[in-house]
């Protein structure tokens, strides 16, 4: 039997990057890109490798690009974290696994580094695999931690909850990450919103930028961590956004809603070194006359827009800065 499964890119809407410091986030899924996880079983454990992390190459010229799209890591270093994770939550719980062998491969069309969740997608869409291929069931709450966990346990990678929440739960959500909630049941509380409440929205990535997330978000928690008061104060106004973002959504007030999406980018640059070219994305947006932010950590901007006026400027100016607009499919 051959099981697939799959995980979507995400944008946070509302509240980020204050999930990962006990804050508040409203977050949407992003069906046009996702990560596909393929397992079936064979004699041997195998993982394979997409074809763009092979270790041959054409000349230098060719590693030069492969390391400037995919950096230094492949996906299959974020396979074996989830199976890991996976087999430590078995044994944790008393739970005995078939013994059984398996081929895993993936694919993803989720843009890489531009902050649309490419890594925990494929963590995601590995777990649900495992978990049909072995017939386990894990609490819906629980498995965006061990997502988590296995991304910033096993590979020290730097990140919130609410990537993993969003790509289990799907849809929209409002995620709340609680310091004494969080640490007694190791899950935040997550409540669904019916997507028909949201307002139009876009999705703008640039084509040819790239970063690792967890490096951009080094600063904060470094300042964070440290007890820094303006940090903490921003990160917690960030939080509220979000909070009062969800009352804006039920009740359709999508002018408040509007100037919250901007004032959680403009409250990020306070506390965050924002690029040239990433905010010559914002600015760019808004000179359209739609609301912009961060979709994650920087890369992919999104925001509401009025009417297709408003979509119509935003393609045509924002693909002069070799950045892509989308209408983001969320059922």
């Amino acid at each position: 039997m051959i099981i697939e499964s799959r995980a979507y890119a995400r944008a946070g809407l509302l509240g980020n990057p204050s999930d990962g410091y006990f804050g508040r986030t409203i977050s949407i899924i992003v069906r046009n890109f996702g990560a596909i996880v393929t397992l079936y079983e064979s004699p041997e454990l195998l993982i394979e490798p997409q074809a763009a992390e092979s270790h041959r190459f054409r000349n230098i010229y060719h590693l030069i690009e492969s390391i400037n799209l995919s950096g230094y890591y492949g996906g299959d270093r974020l396979i074996k974290a989830a199976i890991k994770k996976f087999h430590e939550y078995c044994e944790g719980n008393n739970i005995r696994l078939t013994n059984k062998n398996f081929t895993v491969r993936y694919q993803s069309s989720i843009p890489r580094q531009v902050g649309l969740a490419g890594s925990s997608a494929i963590v995601t869409a590995t777990m649900k695999a495992l978990m049909k291929f072995y017939g386990i069931d894990i609490p819906l709450q629980i498995l965006p931690s061990l997502i988590l966990a296995a991304e910033t346990e096993e590979l020290g990678i730097n990140a919130g909850l609410q990537d993993r929440v969003i790509q289990v739960y799907e849809g929209c959500v409002y995620m709340d990450f609680n310091k004494t909630y969080l640490t007694k049941h190791q899950h935040g509380k997550y409540e669904s919103i019916d997507p028909s409440h949201l307002p139009r929205l876009y999705l703008a990535y640039k084509t040819q930028l790239g970063k690792v997330s967890g490096k951009v978000l080094n600063t904060i928690k470094q300042r964070y961590d440290a007890g820094d008061k303006e940090a903490i104060a921003t990160l917690d106004e960030i939080a509220l956004l979000a909070q009062k973002g969800k009352d804006a959504i039920l009740n359709h007030d999508y002018d408040l809603l509007n100037e919250m999406i901007n004032k959680n980018f403009d409250l990020r640059c306070k506390i965050m070194q924002i690029s040239e070219s990433n905010l010559e994305m914002v600015n760019t947006a808004r000179a359209c006359g739609a609301s912009a932010k961060f979709s994650g950590s920087g890369g992919a901007i999104i925001g509401m827009y009025r009417d297709e006026e408003v979509l119509r400027r935003l393609i045509l100016a924002l693909s002069k800065i070799n950045a892509r607009v989308i209408k983001p499919y969320i059922l």
